[in-house]
């Protein structure tokens, strides 16, 4: 048997926690990547609450799922992120509009996070950090390294109150390289890790097709920070540049084929996941392959059956043997 399939329930907040425990199971996955919103978890219920945490766990085995890991990607953005109207959407509806409370409120609600995730028995956190810095991506109007460093020092500061609860209770916590994060791509990762480097329950959740579009390998990227990847997300993602379109995208929303790139369903992308799970076999990656789906041009329930048939068809063993072995004296 292969790692665990399991599927990152972001995408799919609106639907009753059951109904999707009870879809996902006939799908084929193993479990889910349970998400600290919508109507999935409740993070600081669960650490309060046993009756209701034991809904949770009873509602998995019911369905013969598991969940070894949690998602709080939009609380983790409101750690870093600070004065942003967007941020209302993921807050409490009572916080809008005022900052320093949405990023307390954030502050607080993932150091729960970490403590749910041990009252659930997974191993790992995944998110986002935000990023004070991202306004400044392109560096016009002129943009100094005191800045740049200055917002990683904020992020690293805001942070490690969060880690040292996330330490307390042997869970790590793996953040998303993603446009719009503090670690964006390959360097912008290699800094931050450095800025870490004494907080080892910070590491990375790999996810290949926010690589992709930028001209990032996401083999090299994946065999470089290896001993920090602590969770993997699949998904996939097309490059559709047609002399038009650019990787900016034009403010053109996702799924719309003007685009110059398009989050795609498993398979039907750029994305080579071959490479990636011998990577991952040879160093030894015993996690969950998480599919997060993401396709706005594809309905999502025959996209998500058809995904998790595609990681289990991919995720082949490393052998024990050398093939060779067999002709030898």
């Amino acid at each position: 048997m292969g790692r665990l399939v399991t599927l990152t329930t972001g995408q799919w907040a609106d639907m009753d926690f059951e109904e999707l425990c009870q879809k996902t199971s006939s799908w084929g996955y193993d479990g889910l990547e349970l998400a600290c919103w919508g109507k999935h978890l409740d993070a600081k219920r669960v650490v309060e609450d046993d009756e209701y945490c034991n809904y949770i766990k009873s509602t998995l085995e019911k369905y013969n799922l598991k969940c070894q890991a949690l998602e709080a990607h939009i609380i983790g953005q409101c750690v870093g992120d600070y004065n942003d109207p967007r941020l209302n959407n993921f807050a409490p509806a009572e916080l809008a509009d005022k900052p320093d409370e949405i990023r307390a409120w954030a502050i607080e609600t993932m150091k729960y996070c970490a403590k749910a995730a041990k009252k659930l028995g997974c191993y790992v956190v995944t998110g986002f950090t935000g990023s004070p810095i991202w306004k400044y991506l392109y560096s016009f109007p002129q943009t100094t390294e005191e800045m740049i460093e200055k917002g990683f020092q904020e992020v690293y500061d805001l942070w490690c109150p969060i880690l040292d609860v996330f330490k307390e209770n042997g869970i790590k916590f793996a953040h998303e390289v993603h446009p719009g994060e503090i670690a964006f791509d390959y360097y912008s990762t290699k800094r931050l890790l450095e800025k870490f480097k004494d907080r080892p329950e910070f590491g990375l959740n790999f996810d290949p097709s926010h690589l992709i579009w930028q001209g990032v390998d996401y083999n090299i990227f994946l065999e470089d920070f290896i001993d920090r990847v602590y969770h993997v997300h699949m998904k996939d993602a097309a490059i559709t540049l047609n002399g038009r379109s650019g990787l900016l995208c034009s403010h053109i929303d996702f799924g719309d084929l003007r685009r110059g790139w398009n989050f795609r369903s498993l398979g039907h992308g750029d994305v080579k996941f071959e490479l990636i799970i011998r990577i991952l076999n040879q160093y030894g990656y015993e996690g969950p392959l998480s599919v997060e789906w993401e396709d706005s041009g594809m309905e999502r329930e025959a996209g998500a059956k058809e995904a998790c048939e595609f990681v289990k068809k991919i995720d082949f063993k490393a052998s024990d043997i050398k093939f060779d072995d067999a002709i030898a004296n």
